[in-house]
């Protein structure tokens, strides 16, 4: 077995797009702050989210069924932090930014650099964590151009002059 100190400090390195993932429905208006996105299939298009069972939203993406996943700017992250705060309540969180709704309903963040707007078709739990495998029902790309990483346990910014020639 594997020490999970030392396999945190792995993760670590593996960067990530930061994300605002949000919900809307029956069970209210809730969202967290992700990096555990990954696209599984284009056909359908199909992505996977991971939410700690823990995290006081979890019933609440269970119960909606449905999320919009917020792929943030490096202009957001005061957006990362409101949605990582466990301070604030949902109101204030949703407050302090612009949303509107995509097809679902979920909260889509109006100048994300893209959001997925989609339908919670399946779920599976592993360890701590739920993976909810999600349907597209809506993509919205936005006008920016660079976008907000989590690396190293920092943020970084990414855009078209990240990469040399």
């Amino acid at each position: 077995m594997v020490d999970i100190q030392l396999f945190r400090n792995g993760m670590s390195l593996l960067g990530g797009a930061v994300t605002v993932i949000t919900t809307d429905g029956d069970a209210g208006r809730f969202g967290f702050t992700a990096t555990a996105v990954s696209s599984v299939t284009d056909e359908p298009p199909t992505l996977l989210v991971c939410m700690n069972r823990n995290s006081y939203a979890h019933e609440h993406f269970k119960t909606n069924k449905t999320l919009c996943v917020n792929v943030l700017t490096s202009e957001h992250q005061g957006v990362s932090w409101d949605f990582a705060n466990r301070e604030l309540t949902s109101e204030e969180r949703f407050a302090k930014h612009r949303w509107s709704c995509l097809k679902t309903g979920a909260p889509a963040l109006d100048e994300a650099l893209v959001n997925f707007d989609c339908v919670i078709h399946e779920s599976h739990e592993m360890g701590s964590h739920t993976v909810f495998y999600c349907r597209i029902a809506d993509v919205r790309i936005g006008n920016a151009d660079d976008g907000l990483v989590y690396f190293n346990r920092a943020y970084h910014c990414l855009n078209d002059k990240s990469v040399a020639s």
